[in-house]
């Protein structure tokens, strides 16, 4: 039976169309999907404005029972919910049990809390006046996620929206929708009342498009590339949209000399191929001081070696494949540019007789102004550049359009420090690497866009502020 629309309950699009899911193991096709489109997206924001009034006036203590028990039954079900994943999107079996189940459940048990906590302020203004401030929610959020997370980044688009009292329209990857209306079934069972949270899978040029305009939306909330968040931002504009976007990265990995050095190399492998490299925050370029250089290149290879490249439900595997053709081959023709440019591969390549596989991909003598240097491939390749000075190692961090993440390894703290303030991004590691957490606010600056999601600074963007004034005499 082919999986159907969520809204209010399980159902069919309402024009009856279907569209195919392939499986990145194979190249075949993995189910059938439910194409929604205008229609049904309207259906969906109809039952969303209707149930989300009642849902704000909810006691907050019952909104944040709902959030525990749905984390609570993740977990319970986390198996099941791996192989979802895994099957779906190609990650890991072992990244997804490790990883992506468990950080869902985690988002929903921390904006549990925020359910009851959610507070105005009173303001001293001028006379006789009791002047304070509420926190209300916007109504219907529409949630557009990409195929690289998809469960995780519909947590953290679901979660705080229903903690502060709005409902949710989720308009999932094409590329991957099974978690998603899993997710859909598990708050249910947790005890979210109908029209809250819908789940309509389709195309985005027609089911995320219908979301993106439809005036009954307050805001948007949207991650994925960053030539699709600009016709986002276009198409919201005409309605005044509210619009949180989470965008590409070319993020920088800067290993200076006096770092545990042995430890940034093993990092580096980490931060650039996993989940195949299809990570909005790898670390893709590893900017390495010149006198290690050599001995970190050999390192990171030896180190890429060792990962598994394999079918995503077998337990070993470590690098699964790409999420679809056409995107194996857009990674693919990043390769043979590199080359053609006149970067040197010296690890990896095309994996198996079947499906989207790219083993651990490694390029050195990559200059700055090479396409693999400065467009992000999504895909497990890693540019690998030497610098001299802290000064050049900065001007390479800040040589590209994006500004999501970066890292630096340095034993002087105080060069850390510095450096990390200079560096234009929404969060900067030291000494470590893809480091996330629900309770720290993640996001972008320049073309990896703006807003926040995680923390406290996902609920200003969640809620509108309201002034009161009341005479006292």
């Amino acid at each position: 039976m082919n999986p159907e629309l969520w809204i209010e309950e399980e159902r069919p699009a309402i024009g009856g169309e279907l569209f195919a899911s392939a499986d990145p193991a194979t190249g075949g096709t993995l189910v059938m999907l439910a194409r929604g489109k205008a229609e049904d997206i309207d259906l969906a924001v109809s039952a969303a404005r209707r149930a989300q009034p009642l849902w704000a006036a909810t006691d907050p203590n019952e909104r944040a029972r709902i959030l525990w028990r749905a984390g609570e039954l993740l977990m319970e079900r986390r198996e099941e919910l791996a192989r979802i994943e895994a099957s779906d999107s190609g990650k890991p079996l072992s990244n997804a049990l490790a990883i992506d189940v468990p950080r869902t459940a985690d988002t929903f048990f921390y904006y549990s809390g925020w359910a009851t906590k959610l507070e105005g302020s009173t303001i001293p203004v001028r006379g006789p006046f009791l002047n304070y401030t509420l926190r209300q929610p916007l109504g219907v959020i529409g949630a557009i996620t990409p195929w690289n997370f998809p469960l995780l980044l519909a947590a953290r688009k679901i979660a705080p929206a229903l903690a502060v009292g709005n409902a949710v329209v989720l308009k999932p990857p094409e590329e991957a929708s099974l978690s998603s209306l899993f997710l859909a079934r598990v708050l249910a069972d947790a005890g979210l009342p109908p029209g809250l949270l819908s789940v309509v899978t389709g195309l985005g040029e027609e089911a995320g498009a219908a979301l993106v305009a439809h005036p009954g939306v307050a805001k948007i909330a949207f991650t994925g590339g960053t030539d699709t968040g600009r016709l986002v931002m276009r198409n919201a504009s005409v309605t005044l949209k509210r619009l949180s976007l989470e965008l590409g990265g070319k993020s920088p990995n800067i290993l200076f000399a006096d770092a545990d050095v042995g430890a940034a190399a093993t990092a580096a492998v980490s931060a650039a191929f996993y989940n195949q490299g299809e990570l909005c925050t790898a670390g893709s370029r590893l900017l390495v001081e010149r006198s290690v250089h050599d001995r970190v290149v050999e390192a990171v290879i030896e180190g890429a070696r060792k990962l598994v490249t394999g079918p995503p439900l077998d337990p070993a595997t470590q690098v699964g494949p790409l999420v679809s053709e056409g995107h194996h081959q857009r990674v693919l023709d990043y390769v043979a540019q590199g080359e053609a440019e006149g970067a040197r591969r010296v690890l990896g390549g095309p994996w198996g007789p079947q499906g989207y596989y790219l083993s651990p991909t490694v390029f050195t003598g990559v200059d700055p102004s090479m396409r693999i240097a400065r467009e992000e491939i999504f895909g497990p390749v890693l540019a690998v550049m030497p610098f001299d000075t802290l000064e050049e190692a900065a001007a390479l961090a800040e040589a590209t359009e994006f500004g999501l993440a970066a890292g630096i390894w340095t034993r002087d703290i105080g060069k850390a420090h510095r450096l990390a303030a200079r560096i234009q991004a929404g969060t900067v590691w030291i000494n470590t690497y893809n480091r996330f957490d629900a309770a720290s606010p993640y996001g972008g600056t320049r073309q990896s866009g703006f807003g926040r999601e995680n923390g406290r600074a996902v609920l200003d963007e969640l809620t509108e502020l309201k002034s009161v004034w009341v005479a006292l005499d």
